[in-house]
């Protein structure tokens, strides 16, 4: 069967590969020091020294687009990293066995997510304060439901399976058979959802910071600070929003990608088939 590419993975992992590439390289090297100010370059458009031009306070936005992009990574990754590590045993628990434990766990994961997590995360950081570390456990924690609900899901669904009857018959530990049987069987629904965590917890931080209530401006440069920071400027100088709504754009395509890319479950899928037309063959007179 002739396959097709998967042009939503491979455009998905190349928009990531580029933009954390850069990250990382942000973390290192940056064009000048994102914190340094200067009252001779304030508002200055894009040029050869300054590619993404400069802020109000003669900042260089690619410098600080770099540390932002790098600050919005890496609460995502950790917030995402914890609801799925709590999210994959609670969900795997519960889908595994049932019961009494599986409906209580349940019915507190609808309460929550009932719930916007935007508006919790905000609650709950204007009580305890914001600060990069509160809002990476605060975005952890509020992505353990949707994490225990997709694995509880597949985990009901594969304890059915003959497979899985099969080992149990053989006396093999309940926890070899989630963990080493199961689990890699629902890889590729886990890993879409972890793609789509990203997305909504780089939503989440930008959102959260352009509010106010996120990072705090003396701890490090970030995506939605920046766009708080450019609403003043959007006729004057448009290249500051630009720059900081065009970074978290980039970020969420490429997750996004990789999420519909995902579903295929492979890289290369079957490609449709073609009908073929039928030919009319007139009938001898």
């Amino acid at each position: 069967m002739r396959k097709s590419p998967n042009y939503n993975l491979i455009a998905g992992c190349t928009i990531t590969a580029i933009t954390v590439s850069v990250i990382v390289l942000g973390f290192f090297w940056t064009p000048f020091d994102p914190d340094t100010m200067s009252s001779a370059e304030k508002s200055i458009g894009p040029s050869l020294k300054h590619l993404l031009g400069t802020d109000n306070f003669g900042r260089d936005i690619l410098s600080r687009v770099m540390e932002g992009a790098g600050t919005t990574l890496s609460i995502a990754f950790f917030a995402v990293s914890i609801g799925a590590t709590f999210g994959t045993v609670i969900g795997g628990l519960t889908g595994y066995f049932g019961g009494v434990a599986d409906e209580i766990i349940m019915r507190i994961n609808d309460a929550i997510t009932a719930f916007p997590s935007i508006l919790l995360a905000l609650v709950v950081v204007s009580i305890t304060g914001s600060g990069k570390t509160i809002l990476i456990f605060v975005l952890g924690i509020l992505f353990i439901p949707s994490f225990a609900r997709v694995v509880r899901g597949e985990f009901a669904k594969q304890r059915q399976m003959d497979y899985v009857r099969n080992a149990k018959l053989m006396g093999v530990r309940h926890t070899r058979i989630m963990f080493v049987h199961i689990l890699p069987n629902i890889a590729p629904v886990l890993l879409s959802s972890v793609a789509i965590g990203f997305n909504n917890a780089v939503l989440a931080e930008a959102s959260m910071s352009f509010l106010g209530v996120g990072i705090k401006p003396t701890e490090s440069a970030s995506l939605g600070r920046m766009l708080l920071d450019s609403q003043s400027y959007l006729i004057s100088a448009p290249w500051q929003a630009l720059s900081a709504g065009a970074a978290i754009s980039i970020l969420i395509l490429g997750f996004a990608l990789i999420s519909e890319g995902l579903g295929y479950r492979r890289l290369w899928r079957p490609a449709p088939k073609r009908k073929r037309s039928k030919v009319s063959v007139p009938s001898a007179l």
